[in-house]
């Protein structure tokens, strides 16, 4: 331990699920003050979760905290399921927002997170991307996750900060069955949807994007189903209201719930449950 480490409040928070250890976790550091990046991603990369945040006192007047991203190998200026995770946390260790909602501060600006209910739900960032990929594009993603070109009915940039390219099959057996290469895909984050028949979720997703070594999936993205509900809400192949079921491939259980605001079209809200696993300190 150096001189300067203090022991800091943690929490590891399982996102999009009601159920411990069927969502996907973060690392949240509730108070990253002092910190410097080097010091933050050390951590990160030791945590060998897929993403941990650092809560800091806003510099935005009108944030009631800032967040610093961190996936293995590099900060994210966004990503869903910290959003959601960090914000369960700072609530519970008794954070209270200025106002209704609570206003995250983080790379992309300000991300409006509301209450609902026992679920938060975050409102999506504009896309810094959309529209069709282009045909090189999308004729690697077809070659790497074993796909013929005609397979792919849909496809889009979904890129809010992370810069997804979104996908779509025709079913979710075809979805469950990819095994991506990773070499082929190698630094690219791919989004893969696929609607299912009727119930509680109407579409299956998968998520997969560069790791260490090669190409990693996530158990279930909030940033990913933000921009692809932009995408698939704009262009009719999605109601406004929606459930996804995400991780199945990898054994967990995860659920995102899209809603378009009634009241502000251009507002689509991805949310979803959390729950604490662990809580205590960290020395940093």
């Amino acid at each position: 331990m150096t001189p300067t480490a203090l022991a800091r409040p943690f929490q590891q928070v399982d996102v999009f699920t009601e159920v411990p250890l069927r969502g996907n976790p973060v690392a949240v550091v509730l108070d990253g003050t002092g910190l410097t990046t080097e010091q933050m991603q050390s951590f990160t990369d030791w945590t060998n979760l897929s993403e941990a945040t650092f809560v800091l006192p806003p510099e935005d007047p009108q944030a009631d905290y800032k967040l610093r991203i961190f996936c293995p190998g590099r900060e994210l200026p966004f990503a869903g399921h910290p959003t959601l995770g960090s914000c369960h946390a700072w609530l519970r260790a008794g954070g209270r927002p200025r106002g209704e909602q609570v206003v995250q501060e983080c790379g992309v600006g300000r991300v409006r997170v509301r209450r609902d209910g026992t679920r938060l739900a975050f409102a999506a960032p504009p896309l810094r991307r959309s529209g069709p990929l282009e045909d090189s594009e999308l004729a690697r993603i077809a070659q790497g996750l074993g796909l013929a070109r005609a397979d792919i009915v849909a496809h889009a940039w979904c890129d809010n900060g992370p810069h997804w390219r979104g996908v779509m099959l025709r079913s979710p057996q075809q979805l469950l069955a990819l095994r991506p290469d990773s070499a082929l895909l190698s630094g690219m984050e791919i989004g893969v949807v696929a609607p299912l028949p009727a119930g509680e979720c109407a579409f299956e997703v998968r998520a997969f994007f560069p790791g260490h070594g090669g190409l990693a999936e996530d158990p279930v993205t909030g940033s990913l189903n933000a921009a692809m509900a932009q995408w698939l809400i704009g262009v009719g192949l999605a109601p406004p209201r929606y459930g996804v079921s995400q991780g199945t491939a990898l054994g967990r259980a995860g659920r995102v719930y899209v809603e378009q605001d009634a009241q502000s079209p251009e507002t689509i809200w991805i949310g979803g449950a959390s729950v604490t696993c662990i809580e205590g300190q960290v020395t940093l």
